[in-house]
């Protein structure tokens, strides 16, 4: 008889977002991503930060203050890095799933409905009330991309978000 208790695909895939989220350098916000087919074979993988080249130690990892003075004007998201890390941009993502770690922003939400993925399973959604997230919301709903909250489990890795 075969195990029983094994975890499920949403459990697996989650866990490798959180588990990428932990390579961001960012002081205030870990964030990952997990791009995945139809097939559930792993298509790829980002987390927040600097773009390649950029040096992390240069550049500013600030919330607050002028504009080109804090971490905004510079960060890539985890859901863009995944997508424009899957097949350095040049592969299909029609039809996959990303599991990311908080709910897309609007500039995210572009990416994804633009790669063709169709489903967004997400961990946290405490940006809700914010505009860029309505506005994730309102695009996804009007192109059918669908959206879930991940559903924890007692098996779930404890990463602080």
């Amino acid at each position: 008889m075969k195990r029983q208790d094994y975890i499920s695909w949403d459990e697996y895939f989650m866990g490798v977002a959180l588990l990428t989220s932990q390579r961001s350098k960012d002081n205030s916000s870990q964030v990952g991503a997990c791009i995945v087919s139809k097939e559930n074979k792993i298509l790829s993988m980002g987390y927040n930060g600097m773009p390649t080249g950029c040096f992390d130690d240069d550049m500013p990892w600030e919330r607050d203050g002028e504009p080109l003075k804090t971490k905004y004007m510079y960060v890539c998201h985890a859901e863009l890095n995944a997508i424009l890390n899957h097949d350095a941009g040049t592969g299909t993502l029609k039809g996959a799933r990303i599991y990311t770690t908080l709910f897309p922003c609007n500039e995210c939400a572009k990416a994804i409905i633009q790669s063709g993925i169709s489903r967004v399973v997400y961990y946290d959604d405490k940006y809700s009330d914010t505009d860029a997230v309505k506005a994730s919301k309102r695009m996804f709903d009007m192109v059918g991309i669908t959206y879930a909250k991940y559903k924890r489990t007692n098996r779930d890795i404890n990463i602080e978000l």
